[in-house]
């Protein structure tokens, strides 16, 4: 990651409390760390929380020195909680932003504002999990709760989230099932919780179980997932929300739909980043995002007027064009703003035929299209959650020539500036009852280079209802309309659209359980494009700061890590692999003595002809260790596409000491609900 200025002197001198205790009401203690002003007992502060599931003692331990410290030494008293069942927290954690999560955070909130070091007022904080529970909780309305910054989250959990997209399941979601299925299952520090860590784990073990089965059990848009929706009652959000994404990030849409929505005080934010704090994320420019949060919390926490809220509505970077390459350090553009934001924007109409992408209605009937794609189709595409660390950008989209249905406008003659969603709606019929479609919007330059601007999938059983779907009438045209992730890009004059359709779309999507044959009337079809238009609002914004943080931790590197993203065809089969390996190799951490080590290891197969030969395979090892004691988890985790059902595996194995102490297997055929 990008590494910000350090900071090492504040106008307040800070202490830091490793661990206490926060007592829950039904005696489960959870673990907290603080940093405040050492005055804040006799001088009460406000205070910010960060309540995550990710191990305080290890997990975020070095992005939290560069956060919470630094708002400690602003005059803030900045609180990181291990959730139930989590890093040293006690009891279980049986799944994601379930009640009882929000129930411990309201009892976090209530605890902290009865401190003697706490002013009364609190604001939540985080990205990811953090964000989600930061918009979860503001919607209980707990009383000293007054701002959130939440970042890389939704508002809803099932249009939005790692699950799902256009109805269609992400394979992300077996990803982020592993992943999160090993988190819940790594052990407490013997050194905070003493003799009873080993009862705690095993706890764990025993307990807080396979979420993945949960999440293939609910597939379409059921009480399971409005739960945690803060759009089933945007009303029900009165503290002041700043919402804060990134164009390489999959959680951007979010934002939109908050600011046109939320009736409380709110802000945005969009950077070029993937799924990292601003102050060092890639790609950049990295922005002064700590000096940016204490604007808001001055404003929101203290009553200090710092004109936050005289401020344009949503800030976006607006990114130039650049060459297809899956790795950006850094994204060139400009600032922009706007003060307000509707869903309901129509866009630019453009028109289809079979030779031609045009901004005008074509002269002659533009006839039929029929798409079937090879499975294979979307092998360009980006990872859904991308973190800007390695190689997991979309690549040069010519390399779908072949799998997908393409058409080009001409060359642009002045420049066009896009900003918010592209929409393709046009009406088709399908020879299947479950089908999918893709489409793809790509900037071609004068050298013929294809750059990704923003994709969308839609899930042709979904058409109407995320929360009721119904098949395809087989052969009967009807209307669609898919919604492309929000973009905000230049596409310079002399160069070309392009519009890329298809009837798959792996690795992003699992497929469709039989292949389906599209069959579109191009005289309906047409791409809705949000242009935009400069604004005299855009050369009023103040720059941001330098990024900068506090003294961060030390940690000394015992080997060398390892990461890659691999695409392979196997000639023989015709077999296409996606492998993604993370090794972060053996990390020592100076100030808890703890060797950590996380080895991911992943890859998804499918055969361009067969729907149901689409796999995926998941492995995680966690390893912590200090002298004279090593604690393992390992996980593996498995989905297989049938006809009829989702065929899922997953196993656990802890290990102490080298010993295997814990092993459980999980299997389970999960019927296939119109996906």
């Amino acid at each position: 990651m990008a590494q910000p200025r350090i900071r090492t002197e504040f106008p307040h001198e800070i202490k830091e409390i490793e661990n206490i205790w926060i007592p829950m009401p039904d005696g489960t203690r959870l673990a907290a760390r603080i940093w405040l002003p050492v005055d804040a007992e006799t001088n009460p502060v406000p205070a910010i929380l960060e309540y995550l599931p990710y191990r305080k003692r290890d997990g975020t331990v070095e992005r939290d020195h560069l956060t919470h410290p630094y708002f400690a030494g602003y005059g803030y008293a900045s609180v990181r909680v291990d959730m139930r069942g989590t890093g040293d927290s006690e009891g279980v954690c049986l799944g994601e932003y379930l009640r009882q999560e929000q129930d411990d955070a309201l009892a976090v909130i209530e605890w902290i504002t009865a401190q003697p070091w706490c002013a009364g007022t609190v604001g939540m904080m985080g990205i990811s999990w953090g964000g989600f529970n930061g918009l979860q909780v503001a919607a209980r309305r707990p009383e000293g709760l007054k701002a959130v910054i939440t970042l890389c989250s939704t508002d809803d959990r099932y249009a939005d989230d790692i699950h799902f997209m256009g109805g269609a399941i992400l394979t992300d979601k077996l990803s982020w099932g592993a992943t999160a299925f090993t988190i819940a299952m790594t052990p407490p520090d013997p050194a905070i919780v003493d003799e009873s860590w080993r009862k705690m784990w095993l706890e764990r073990l025993e307990n807080n179980g396979c979420w993945l089965m949960d999440w293939f059990r609910h597939q379409r848009r059921d009480a399971f997932w409005q739960h945690g929706s803060v759009c089933e009652d945007y009303s029900a959000i009165t503290a002041a929300v700043y919402a804060i994404g990134g164009w390489a990030d999959g959680y951007t849409n979010p934002v939109f739909r908050m600011m046109d929505n939320l009736n409380c005080p709110k802000k945005a934010l969009i950077g070029p980043w993937a799924h990292k704090y601003p102050h060092f994320a890639n790609p950049g420019p990295q922005i002064g995002f700590l000096q940016e949060a204490l604007r808001w919390w001055d404003q929101h926490l203290k009553g200090i007027d710092t004109g936050i809220m005289d401020e344009p509505m949503i800030r976006a970077w607006l990114q130039d064009a650049h060459a297809p390459t899956p790795r950006h350090p850094e994204r060139q553009g400009r600032w922009i703003a706007e003060d307000d934001w509707s869903m309901s924007n129509a866009g630019t109409a453009w028109h289809l035929t079979k030779e031609a992408l045009l901004d005008s209605v074509p002269t002659q009937s533009a006839g039929r299209l029929t798409i079937k794609s090879p499975h294979t189709a979307g092998r360009t595409a980006p990872n859904w959650f991308q973190f800007g660390l390695g190689a997991d950008g979309p690549t040069d989209q010519n390399g779908e020539a072949g799998l997908v249905w393409s058409v080009d406008s001409s060359p642009l003659s002045e420049q066009l500036d896009l900003f918010g969603f592209p929409r393709f709606t046009c009406t088709l019929a399908c020879d299947r009852p479950i089908g999918q479609i893709g489409a793809v919007l790509s900037s071609v330059a004068p050298n013929g280079q294809a750059t990704m601007i923003s994709y969308g999938v839609l899930n042709l059983t979904h058409r109407i209802s995320h929360s009721d779907p119904s098949p395809m009438p087989v052969g009967t045209d009807v209307t669609v309309e898919v919604q492309l992730n929000a973009c905000g890009q230049v596409v310079p004059a002399g160069h070309r659209l392009r519009l890329a359709l298809s009837s798959a779309y792996w690795p992003i999507i699992w497929p469709s359980p039989e292949s389906a044959t599209l069959d579109i009337d191009l005289s309906s079809a047409r791409l809705f494009l949000p242009t935009r238009r400069a604004s005299q609002r855009d050369s009023t914004l103040a720059p941001f700061h330098e990024a900068e943080g506090a003294a961060p931790l030390r940690a000394e590197a015992l080997t060398e890590g390892n990461w890659y993203r691999r695409l392979i065809s196997d000639i023989g089969t015709g077999t296409e692999t996606l492998h993604r390996f993370n090794d972060t190799g053996e990390v020592r951490h100076a100030h808890t003595g703890l060797t950590i080590r996380y080895i991911q290891d992943e890859t998804f197969n499918i055969h361009p002809d067969d729907p149901n030969s689409a796999f995926g395979n998941c492995k995680w090892r966690k390893s912590y260790a200090r002298e004279g004691w090593k604690a393992e988890v390992e996980t593996e985790c498995s989905v297989r596409a049938q006809p009829e059902f989702w065929d899922i595996h997953a196993t656990l194995i802890a290990r102490e000491n080298g010993t295997e102490i814990f092993r459980r297997d999980y299997e389970e055929a999960i019927p296939r609900d119109l996906v």
